[in-house]
């Protein structure tokens, strides 16, 4: 691949838009048999739209929050799976925009504009806590004229790395030292001692591939590392950058099971005998809850488009209360996109009766779908966060999770 489509924000949101009526299209067949979504990840790669967010001093877009959330919304309306497997190479890019030298950023923006993608190596299963970490750098071999390691070995064990089995480089976050500051090292994905392991389980989010990333002595130059330690030093938008794109799949996910249980409802169901009708879809029952899932799903989109303007907002004037203010918006979009998916993937079954919980249909997955990725962050917290700032003005913490 020699270079990518450089897309306005109008373009991203159309190429978007059939994007995800091509995904829809298989996305049930490739649940039910666990077909890893190779092909409709290149297509996404050549399409322009992984590279939405590259600066444009780098010869990028530089595409905001706002539309690229308009853009995996649409995306894991077709297909979720799809949909996240791209959400840390936009993190990445992100981080490499905060923290990269300027050569790093030629390099690696370069990189991204060529079509290639960026993973993740960065949860650890054995931790404590998800911000628990015990993958290490150890330096090897000669000092450089700055007196520092030229180049660095690298071991652990990584788990949910989303996006590592169809990455091109795999950022791996990693102490410098034994119990050093946090950094994050850009290995290539074939680079020796690098085994991406497909043991990823779960209930939904079949297809995401969201298994183990083992390294074994992985020999990392020096020029592959960028700090980590430094991003919650000071006001940013990188914790609400990440969870706002967490938000824009659940919101995909409502919407697309509010549309097949539509679809079900018009073409496939029989009406109840005590309504009286000719149709289920003229059930006034089935008419009601069918105006509550679209008024829930709408309200989620809603707050899911106004955390996006938020996260620009702060881009454009970043201190203290911009930053906290653009982690509330998009705490509020969590909350209501993790309970809009979640409800819209049960209650299809309510309205649409017996014959949608057939397992040949598959649409169990919208809500084994928004189960599984709802839990990447306790929706509860979200909403601790937003009280403490109404009661007493209390910003949120500077983390990766608000």
């Amino acid at each position: 691949m020699t270079g990518v489509p450089v897309l306005t924000a109008d373009e991203a949101v159309e190429v978007a838009r059939g994007a995800g009526a091509r995904l829809a299209a298989g996305a049930a067949e490739r649940d039910r048999r666990r077909v890893l979504p190779v092909e409709q990840v290149d297509e996404l790669s050549a399409s322009g739209l992984l590279a939405v967010t590259v600066p444009q001093e780098h010869g990028g877009a530089g595409l905001g929050a706002e539309t690229l959330a308009e853009v995996v919304r649409l995306l894991a309306a077709g297909d979720p799976n799809v949909a996240q497997i791209p959400h840390s190479h936009f993190v990445y890019v992100n981080a490499m925009r905060d923290q990269g030298t300027p050569a790093q950023q030629a390099f690696f923006f370069g990189e991204v504009l060529a079509g290639r993608r960026f993973g993740n190596a960065q949860s650890e299963t054995r931790s404590r806590h998800v911000r628990d970490h015990a993958t290490t750098l150890r330096p090897i071999g000669p000092v450089g004229a700055d007196g520092r390691p030229r180049e660095w070995v690298l071991d652990g064990e990584k788990g949910y790395c989303t996006g590592a089995l169809f990455a091109h480089w795999i950022p791996v976050l990693a102490h410098l030292g034994d119990d050093g500051p946090l950094h994050v090292a850009w290995v290539e994905r074939t680079a020796r001692g690098v085994t991406v392991v497909d043991d990823w389980d779960g209930l939904g989010q079949r297809t995401t591939a969201s298994g183990t990333v083992r390294l074994d002595a992985v020999r990392v130059a020096a020029d592959r590392l960028t700090p980590y330690h430094l991003t919650f030093d000071k006001p940013g938008t990188y914790g609400a950058f990440a969870q706002l794109l967490h938000a824009a799949i659940d919101a995909g996910i409502a919407r697309a099971a509010l549309a097949d249980a539509a679809e079900f409802v018009t073409t496939r169901s029989r009406p109840y005998p005590d309504a009286g009708v000719e149709r289920a879809a003229q059930d006034p029952l089935v008419v009601q809850a069918f105006g509550e899932l679209e008024l829930q799903v709408r309200a989620a989109e809603a707050l899911l488009a106004e955390a996006g303007r938020a996260v620009d907002r702060a881009n454009a004037d970043l201190h203290e209360h911009s930053a906290g203010r653009a982690s509330l918006a998009v705490a509020a979009a969590r909350a209501a996109t993790t309970a809009a998916a979640v409800d819209a993937g049960s209650r299809l079954f309510e309205v649409s009766g017996t014959r949608s919980a057939l397992a040949s249909l598959g649409l169990d997955r919208h809500w084994r779908n928004a189960r599984t990725h709802t839990l990447h962050d306790p929706a509860a917290w979200k909403v601790h966060h937003l009280g403490r700032y109404a009661i007493d003005g209390t910003l949120p913490p500077r983390h990766g999770q608000v």
